[in-house]
Protein backbone atom coordinates (compact mmCIF):
# COMPACT_ATOMS: atom_id res chain seq x y z
CA UNK A 1 0.00 0.00 0.00
CA UNK A 2 2.48 2.44 1.07
CA UNK A 3 4.35 1.51 -2.71
CA UNK A 4 1.66 2.97 -4.26
CA UNK A 5 1.24 5.69 -2.25
CA UNK A 6 4.16 6.89 -2.43
CA UNK A 7 3.84 6.00 -6.33
CA UNK A 8 1.11 8.65 -6.34
CA UNK A 9 3.27 11.25 -4.33
CA UNK A 10 5.93 11.33 -6.89
CA UNK A 11 5.64 15.15 -8.49
CA UNK A 12 5.84 13.72 -12.18
CA UNK A 13 2.97 11.23 -11.55
CA UNK A 14 0.69 14.07 -10.16
CA UNK A 15 1.69 16.51 -13.00
CA UNK A 16 0.54 13.93 -15.82
CA UNK A 17 -2.60 12.53 -13.64
CA UNK A 18 -3.51 16.57 -13.74
CA UNK A 19 -2.51 17.44 -16.75
CA UNK A 20 -4.90 14.24 -18.30
CA UNK A 21 -7.89 15.76 -15.73
CA UNK A 22 -7.12 19.45 -17.73
CA UNK A 23 -7.17 17.78 -20.68
CA UNK A 24 -10.39 15.56 -19.68
CA UNK A 25 -12.22 18.35 -18.64
CA UNK A 26 -11.78 20.73 -21.91
CA UNK A 27 -12.49 17.96 -23.96
CA UNK A 28 -15.83 17.48 -21.68
CA UNK A 29 -16.50 21.21 -23.05
CA UNK A 30 -15.47 21.10 -26.37
CA UNK A 31 -19.08 22.69 -27.46
CA UNK A 32 -17.37 25.97 -25.75
CA UNK A 33 -14.55 25.99 -27.11
CA UNK A 34 -14.60 28.61 -29.70
CA UNK A 35 -15.84 30.74 -26.34
CA UNK A 36 -12.99 29.29 -24.60
CA UNK A 37 -9.80 30.08 -27.33
CA UNK A 38 -11.57 33.68 -28.26
CA UNK A 39 -11.86 34.73 -24.68
CA UNK A 40 -8.36 33.59 -24.04
CA UNK A 41 -6.79 35.01 -27.28
CA UNK A 42 -8.58 38.42 -26.34
CA UNK A 43 -7.00 38.70 -22.85
CA UNK A 44 -3.85 37.44 -23.67
CA UNK A 45 -3.92 39.89 -26.55
CA UNK A 46 -5.30 43.02 -24.92
CA UNK A 47 -3.42 42.16 -21.94
CA UNK A 48 -0.20 42.56 -23.70
CA UNK A 49 -1.07 45.84 -25.45
CA UNK A 50 -2.72 47.31 -21.57
CA UNK A 51 0.90 46.74 -20.77
CA UNK A 52 2.43 48.17 -23.91
CA UNK A 53 0.96 51.37 -23.46
CA UNK A 54 1.01 51.70 -19.73
CA UNK A 55 4.68 51.99 -20.29
CA UNK A 56 4.20 55.02 -22.65
CA UNK A 57 1.72 56.93 -21.05
CA UNK A 58 0.99 57.39 -17.56
CA UNK A 59 -2.82 56.70 -17.45
CA UNK A 60 -4.64 55.03 -14.90
CA UNK A 61 -5.01 51.39 -15.78
CA UNK A 62 -8.83 50.16 -15.54
CA UNK A 63 -9.02 53.60 -17.81
CA UNK A 64 -6.99 52.43 -20.51
CA UNK A 65 -8.65 49.16 -20.42
CA UNK A 66 -12.01 50.99 -20.99
CA UNK A 67 -10.97 52.50 -23.32
CA UNK A 68 -9.22 50.34 -25.64
CA UNK A 69 -11.86 47.96 -25.57
CA UNK A 70 -14.79 50.76 -26.08
CA UNK A 71 -12.99 51.72 -29.38
CA UNK A 72 -11.80 47.97 -30.90
CA UNK A 73 -15.71 47.31 -29.93
CA UNK A 74 -16.82 50.87 -31.97
CA UNK A 75 -14.14 49.48 -34.46
CA UNK A 76 -15.81 46.46 -34.82
CA UNK A 77 -19.78 48.01 -34.84
CA UNK A 78 -18.50 50.45 -38.16
CA UNK A 79 -16.90 47.45 -39.60
CA UNK A 80 -20.08 45.05 -39.66
CA UNK A 81 -22.95 47.71 -40.34
CA UNK A 82 -20.56 48.85 -43.57
CA UNK A 83 -18.88 46.20 -44.75
CA UNK A 84 -20.27 42.86 -44.05
CA UNK A 85 -22.73 43.41 -47.42
CA UNK A 86 -19.47 44.69 -49.48
CA UNK A 87 -17.15 41.42 -47.64
CA UNK A 88 -19.88 38.68 -48.41
CA UNK A 89 -20.39 39.57 -51.76
CA UNK A 90 -16.75 39.53 -52.48
CA UNK A 91 -16.15 36.46 -50.90
CA UNK A 92 -18.95 34.67 -52.49
CA UNK A 93 -17.57 36.52 -55.83
CA UNK A 94 -13.58 34.92 -55.17
CA UNK A 95 -15.39 31.62 -54.70
CA UNK A 96 -17.19 31.73 -58.11
CA UNK A 97 -14.33 32.91 -60.16
CA UNK A 98 -12.28 30.01 -58.44
CA UNK A 99 -14.44 27.57 -59.19
CA UNK A 100 -14.92 28.83 -63.11
CA UNK A 101 -11.46 28.93 -63.69
CA UNK A 102 -10.62 24.81 -62.15
CA UNK A 103 -13.87 23.97 -64.42
CA UNK A 104 -12.45 25.14 -67.34
CA UNK A 105 -9.53 23.76 -70.03
CA UNK A 106 -6.03 25.23 -69.93
CA UNK A 107 -3.04 24.50 -72.07
CA UNK A 108 -0.30 26.04 -70.15
CA UNK A 109 1.53 24.14 -68.17
CA UNK A 110 2.07 26.83 -65.25
CA UNK A 111 -1.96 26.79 -65.23
CA UNK A 112 -2.01 22.76 -65.16
CA UNK A 113 0.12 22.53 -62.28
CA UNK A 114 -1.64 25.38 -60.18
CA UNK A 115 -4.39 23.12 -60.95
CA UNK A 116 -2.99 19.58 -59.92
CA UNK A 117 -1.68 21.69 -56.36
CA UNK A 118 -5.63 22.87 -56.10
CA UNK A 119 -7.12 19.58 -56.51
CA UNK A 120 -4.10 17.44 -54.12
CA UNK A 121 -6.16 16.44 -51.07
CA UNK A 122 -4.67 18.18 -47.97
CA UNK A 123 -4.64 22.23 -49.68
CA UNK A 124 -8.01 21.04 -51.35
CA UNK A 125 -9.09 19.95 -47.57
CA UNK A 126 -7.30 23.50 -46.12
CA UNK A 127 -9.44 25.95 -49.04
CA UNK A 128 -12.29 24.06 -48.14
CA UNK A 129 -12.28 24.19 -44.72
CA UNK A 130 -11.11 27.92 -44.55
CA UNK A 131 -13.94 29.44 -47.49
CA UNK A 132 -16.65 26.92 -45.48
CA UNK A 133 -15.72 29.02 -42.52
CA UNK A 134 -15.84 32.27 -43.77
CA UNK A 135 -18.66 31.67 -45.50
CA UNK A 136 -20.36 30.24 -42.22
CA UNK A 137 -18.90 32.69 -40.20
CA UNK A 138 -20.74 35.75 -42.23
CA UNK A 139 -23.55 33.65 -43.10
CA UNK A 140 -24.27 32.55 -39.47
CA UNK A 141 -22.77 36.42 -38.01
CA UNK A 142 -25.75 36.18 -35.29
CA UNK A 143 -23.97 33.04 -33.24
CA UNK A 144 -20.42 34.26 -33.82
CA UNK A 145 -21.59 38.18 -33.21
CA UNK A 146 -22.76 36.41 -29.78
CA UNK A 147 -19.50 34.56 -28.96
CA UNK A 148 -16.99 37.01 -29.66
CA UNK A 149 -19.63 39.33 -27.67
CA UNK A 150 -19.37 36.95 -24.89
CA UNK A 151 -15.28 36.31 -24.70
CA UNK A 152 -15.02 40.28 -25.02
CA UNK A 153 -17.31 40.90 -22.25
CA UNK A 154 -15.17 37.90 -20.38
CA UNK A 155 -11.65 38.93 -21.55
CA UNK A 156 -12.38 42.55 -19.85
CA UNK A 157 -13.88 41.35 -16.60
CA UNK A 158 -11.18 39.78 -16.69
CA UNK A 159 -8.65 42.42 -17.19
CA UNK A 160 -10.35 45.01 -15.15
CA UNK A 161 -10.15 42.82 -12.49
CA UNK A 162 -6.63 40.72 -13.05
CA UNK A 163 -4.84 41.85 -9.87
CA UNK A 164 -7.50 40.89 -7.61
CA UNK A 165 -7.89 37.80 -9.87
CA UNK A 166 -4.41 36.88 -9.06
CA UNK A 167 -4.94 37.56 -5.28
CA UNK A 168 -8.10 35.24 -4.98
CA UNK A 169 -6.87 32.79 -7.53
CA UNK A 170 -3.52 32.61 -4.72
CA UNK A 171 -5.39 31.32 -1.45
CA UNK A 172 -5.98 28.01 -3.17
CA UNK A 173 -2.29 27.51 -2.40
CA UNK A 174 -2.91 26.71 1.16
CA UNK A 175 -6.33 24.97 0.15
CA UNK A 176 -7.08 21.21 0.16
CA UNK A 177 -6.67 21.28 -3.34
CA UNK A 178 -3.38 23.12 -3.07
CA UNK A 179 -1.73 20.02 -5.37
CA UNK A 180 -4.02 21.21 -8.42
CA UNK A 181 -3.33 24.64 -7.38
CA UNK A 182 0.28 24.42 -7.92
CA UNK A 183 0.59 21.80 -11.06
CA UNK A 184 -2.66 24.40 -13.01
CA UNK A 185 -0.27 27.35 -12.23
CA UNK A 186 2.74 25.30 -13.63
CA UNK A 187 1.01 24.96 -16.98
CA UNK A 188 -0.79 28.24 -16.76
CA UNK A 189 2.38 30.14 -16.87
CA UNK A 190 3.91 27.21 -20.12
CA UNK A 191 0.74 28.11 -21.60
CA UNK A 192 0.80 32.08 -21.40
CA UNK A 193 4.61 32.05 -22.24
CA UNK A 194 4.21 29.26 -25.16
CA UNK A 195 1.19 29.35 -26.73
CA UNK A 196 0.43 33.31 -26.09
CA UNK A 197 3.61 34.30 -27.12
CA UNK A 198 3.41 32.44 -30.65
CA UNK A 199 -0.30 33.71 -31.16
CA UNK A 200 0.48 36.85 -30.57
CA UNK A 201 3.48 36.81 -33.45
CA UNK A 202 1.27 34.79 -35.12
CA UNK A 203 -1.03 37.79 -35.20
CA UNK A 204 1.18 40.83 -35.88
CA UNK A 205 2.49 38.94 -38.41
CA UNK A 206 -0.58 38.23 -40.05
CA UNK A 207 -1.26 42.21 -39.87
CA UNK A 208 1.75 43.04 -41.56
CA UNK A 209 1.59 40.36 -44.10
CA UNK A 210 -1.99 41.55 -44.90
CA UNK A 211 -1.11 45.36 -44.91
CA UNK A 212 1.69 44.69 -47.39
CA UNK A 213 0.09 42.34 -49.32
CA UNK A 214 -2.98 44.60 -49.96
CA UNK A 215 -0.70 47.11 -50.85
CA UNK A 216 0.79 44.57 -53.74
CA UNK A 217 -2.71 43.82 -54.70
CA UNK A 218 -3.97 47.29 -54.81
CA UNK A 219 -0.34 48.22 -57.19
CA UNK A 220 -1.20 45.14 -59.16
CA UNK A 221 -4.60 46.03 -59.88
CA UNK A 222 -6.67 43.48 -58.57
CA UNK A 223 -10.31 43.22 -57.72
CA UNK A 224 -12.17 42.36 -54.09
CA UNK A 225 -9.39 43.66 -52.10
CA UNK A 226 -11.48 43.63 -49.01
CA UNK A 227 -12.44 40.15 -49.27
CA UNK A 228 -8.95 38.77 -50.24
CA UNK A 229 -7.25 40.48 -47.16
CA UNK A 230 -9.87 39.34 -45.05
CA UNK A 231 -8.62 36.03 -46.68
CA UNK A 232 -5.13 36.90 -46.40
CA UNK A 233 -5.36 37.59 -42.85
CA UNK A 234 -6.74 34.33 -41.61
CA UNK A 235 -4.66 32.27 -43.80
CA UNK A 236 -1.13 34.55 -42.84
CA UNK A 237 -2.65 32.82 -38.92
CA UNK A 238 -1.20 29.46 -40.23
CA UNK A 239 2.69 29.40 -40.23
CA UNK A 240 4.39 28.76 -43.45
CA UNK A 241 1.45 27.04 -45.17
CA UNK A 242 -0.86 29.69 -45.06
CA UNK A 243 1.46 31.76 -47.55
CA UNK A 244 1.25 28.72 -49.90
CA UNK A 245 -2.29 28.23 -49.62
CA UNK A 246 -2.99 31.87 -50.14
CA UNK A 247 -0.57 32.18 -53.20
CA UNK A 248 -3.33 29.68 -55.17
CA UNK A 249 -6.29 32.02 -55.63
CA UNK A 250 -4.37 34.87 -55.68
CA UNK A 251 -2.67 33.34 -58.82
CA UNK A 252 -5.64 32.40 -60.47
CA UNK A 253 -7.02 36.05 -59.81
CA UNK A 254 -3.74 37.39 -61.25
CA UNK A 255 -3.76 35.24 -64.62
CA UNK A 256 -7.20 36.05 -65.06
CA UNK A 257 -6.69 39.98 -64.88
CA UNK A 258 -3.16 40.28 -66.57
CA UNK A 259 -1.78 37.25 -67.59
CA UNK A 260 1.82 35.34 -67.32
CA UNK A 261 2.96 38.95 -66.78
CA UNK A 262 0.96 39.65 -64.24
CA UNK A 263 1.28 35.87 -62.22
CA UNK A 264 5.03 36.81 -62.45
CA UNK A 265 5.00 39.94 -60.78
CA UNK A 266 2.85 38.82 -58.16
CA UNK A 267 5.36 35.78 -57.37
CA UNK A 268 7.68 38.43 -56.94
CA UNK A 269 6.42 40.88 -54.23
CA UNK A 270 4.96 37.17 -52.54
CA UNK A 271 8.46 36.25 -52.45
CA UNK A 272 9.81 39.79 -50.78
CA UNK A 273 6.94 39.72 -48.24
CA UNK A 274 7.71 36.49 -47.38
CA UNK A 275 11.63 37.57 -47.30
CA UNK A 276 10.89 40.49 -44.79
CA UNK A 277 8.41 37.83 -42.40
CA UNK A 278 11.15 34.88 -42.66
CA UNK A 279 14.47 36.73 -41.81
CA UNK A 280 13.11 40.33 -39.79
CA UNK A 281 9.40 39.66 -38.20
CA UNK A 282 9.85 35.76 -37.34
CA UNK A 283 13.49 36.37 -35.39
CA UNK A 284 12.07 39.67 -33.80
CA UNK A 285 8.77 37.60 -32.52
CA UNK A 286 9.33 34.18 -32.25
CA UNK A 287 11.62 32.33 -30.20
CA UNK A 288 14.16 29.91 -30.58
CA UNK A 289 11.90 27.40 -29.75
CA UNK A 290 9.13 28.51 -32.06
CA UNK A 291 11.87 27.91 -34.96
CA UNK A 292 10.25 24.43 -36.04
CA UNK A 293 11.36 22.54 -38.96
CA UNK A 294 9.10 22.91 -42.17
CA UNK A 295 8.24 19.29 -42.08
CA UNK A 296 7.22 19.39 -38.64
CA UNK A 297 5.45 22.56 -39.12
CA UNK A 298 3.53 20.85 -42.04
CA UNK A 299 3.37 16.90 -40.34
CA UNK A 300 1.72 19.26 -37.14
CA UNK A 301 -0.49 21.48 -39.56
CA UNK A 302 -1.88 18.15 -41.40
CA UNK A 303 -2.77 16.41 -38.31
CA UNK A 304 -4.28 19.40 -36.07
CA UNK A 305 -6.67 20.30 -39.49
CA UNK A 306 -7.81 16.67 -39.56
CA UNK A 307 -8.89 16.67 -35.95
CA UNK A 308 -9.59 20.13 -34.74
CA UNK A 309 -10.41 21.79 -38.39
CA UNK A 310 -9.90 25.39 -39.12
CA UNK A 311 -9.14 26.00 -35.35
CA UNK A 312 -6.39 23.00 -35.45
CA UNK A 313 -4.59 25.27 -38.71
CA UNK A 314 -4.35 28.35 -36.13
CA UNK A 315 -3.63 26.76 -32.86
CA UNK A 316 -1.62 23.62 -34.05
CA UNK A 317 1.44 25.17 -34.06
CA UNK A 318 0.65 26.96 -30.09
CA UNK A 319 0.09 23.85 -28.55
CA UNK A 320 2.45 22.17 -29.97
CA UNK A 321 5.24 24.53 -28.94
CA UNK A 322 3.14 24.32 -25.28
CA UNK A 323 3.79 20.58 -25.41
CA UNK A 324 7.45 21.10 -26.16
CA UNK A 325 7.71 23.42 -23.53
CA UNK A 326 6.35 20.95 -21.10
CA UNK A 327 8.41 18.36 -21.87
CA UNK A 328 11.54 21.18 -21.83
CA UNK A 329 12.29 19.85 -25.06
CA UNK A 330 14.60 22.67 -26.04
CA UNK A 331 17.37 23.45 -29.10
CA UNK A 332 19.91 24.73 -26.87
CA UNK A 333 23.32 23.03 -26.05
CA UNK A 334 23.36 21.06 -22.88
CA UNK A 335 25.98 22.80 -20.24
CA UNK A 336 28.06 19.75 -20.25
CA UNK A 337 28.33 19.56 -24.22
CA UNK A 338 29.25 23.55 -24.17
CA UNK A 339 32.06 22.81 -21.57
CA UNK A 340 33.43 19.53 -23.71
CA UNK A 341 33.39 22.10 -26.72
CA UNK A 342 35.30 24.55 -25.21
CA UNK A 343 37.99 22.27 -23.87
CA UNK A 344 38.43 20.26 -27.11
CA UNK A 345 39.19 23.70 -28.80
Amino acid sequence: MEVVTDFFKNKGVKRVIIFALIILILYSVRSMMNLILLTFIFAFLMDRLVEFTVKRIQLNRKLLVLFLYTTIVGILTVALVKYLPIISLEISQLIKQITSFSTQQHDNPLLNSIESVISSDKITAYLEDGFSFLLKSFTDISKTSVQVLIALLLSLFFLLEKPRLIEFTGKFKNSKIAPFYFEIKFFSQKFSRTFGKVIEAQFIIALVNTFLSVIVLMVLGFPQIIGLSIMIFFLGLIPVAGVIISLVPLTIIAFTIGGLLKVIYLFVAVMIIHAIEAYILNPKLMSSKTDLPVFYTFIVLIFSQNFFGVWGLIIGIPVFVFLLDVLEVTDKEPVETKSISKIRK
